[in-house]
């Protein structure tokens, strides 16, 4: 819970950024002509539509279950940060690809560059301080890990939606800056429609990322194995249970996940035993993983488990074979 409070104040924290930025950027754009300052203004208006987007699916998601929704809503911040990644290359890569080769074919002249630099220069300072509160963010919620193994376990992806976002952004006015430099200095204006051309690249790199993330996310993820690991160990130190034949795992939310459990009990247990036992089983690794939203038992010998996963990789197999 304390992660994704942490995340969801990157998120505001983003959205305030950005939205002042925004609007700075298009006046700029309009005054002095700049292909790249009009394509880091869309950038910074679709990041802006982004962070609403994320703080929509972060609200959606927390609500409880229902009757039509048995396991909550935890998956609609999964299909918001898709949705947020496709807005991304659609939006902010295609208008910024769009104006660097109409700019690069119908060349016109920068005016008055310094205006362009002093805006750049505030947006890289508001964008620092955005993505320095995202990176602390993520940093805190990825913990011993490296950034990108972080962000390929991560299971929510609102930390790294906005990381990579600011991360691109810095690098977006960098290349603006410089393409807007070098078309004044060199009198050659299709140079800053090359650098909104390079800026469309970055943001198309990103969201590809982002897209990729987030659909492993969205088409639903296992839990850490060493959660997964975990929880088996739990049940199998349960009395009356004789072996914890497997388990299965997978996230509905950053903090919601449902748990499937493959159990042998002691033959000589009656119905209420086995019954209070599986109570006992729920309680100890919900004691230990309160995100566990739902916890399944299926009484199995490890033979009829086994015989149950080479029937299911087999079934996967035709499948395989059929398409």
């Amino acid at each position: 819970m304390t992660a994704q409070i942490s995340s969801k104040k990157a998120v505001i924290a983003a959205l305030a950024g950005n939205l002042l930025v925004a609007a700075t950027k298009l006046l700029a754009a309009m005054w002095t002509g700049s292909s790249a300052m009009m394509s880091e203004a869309v950038h910074s208006f679709v990041d802006s539509g982004n962070e609403i987007l994320l703080l929509y699916g972060l609200r959606r998601a927390s609500r409880p279950p229902d009757a039509h929704h048995p396991l909550g809503y935890g998956r609609e911040l999964y299909f918001w940060s898709f949705v947020v990644a496709v807005l991304l290359f659609a939006l902010g890569a295609g208008v910024s690809l769009y104006e660097g080769v109409s700019h690069v074919r119908a060349p016109s002249p920068i005016e008055s560059p310094t205006v362009n630099y002093v805006v750049l220069a505030l947006s890289f300072v508001f964008e620092g301080v955005s993505w320095r509160i995202s990176q602390r963010a993520f940093g805190a919620a990825k913990g011993d890990l490296g950034w990108w193994e972080g962000v390929k376990k991560s299971k929510d992806p609102s930390s790294f939606l906005v990381l990579f976002e600011d991360s691109a952004a810095l690098v977006g006015i960098a290349i603006a800056a410089l393409g807007i430099f070098l078309s004044d200095r060199l009198a050659e204006p299709r140079l800053d429609g090359v650098a909104s051309i390079l800026i469309g690249v970055v943001l198309a790199t990103v969201a590809t990322l982002l897209a990729r993330e987030s659909k492993g996310l969205l088409i639903g993820e296992g839990a850490d194995p060493d959660t997964a690991s975990a929880i088996e160990e739990i049940a199998a130190g349960v009395d009356g249970v004789v072996a914890a034949n497997g388990v299965l795992t997978t996230h509905l939310a950053p903090e919601q996940i449902v748990v499937a459990l493959s159990l042998e009990f002691d033959d000589a247990l009656c119905t209420p035993a086995i019954e209070a036992i599986v109570s006992r089983v729920e309680e100890r690794v919900r004691e230990r993983y309160p995100q566990v939203v739902a916890l399944f038992v299926k009484p199995q010998t490890p033979g009829g488990f086994a015989r149950a996963v080479r029937a299911r990789a087999e079934r996967a197999q035709e499948r395989a074979t059929e398409g």
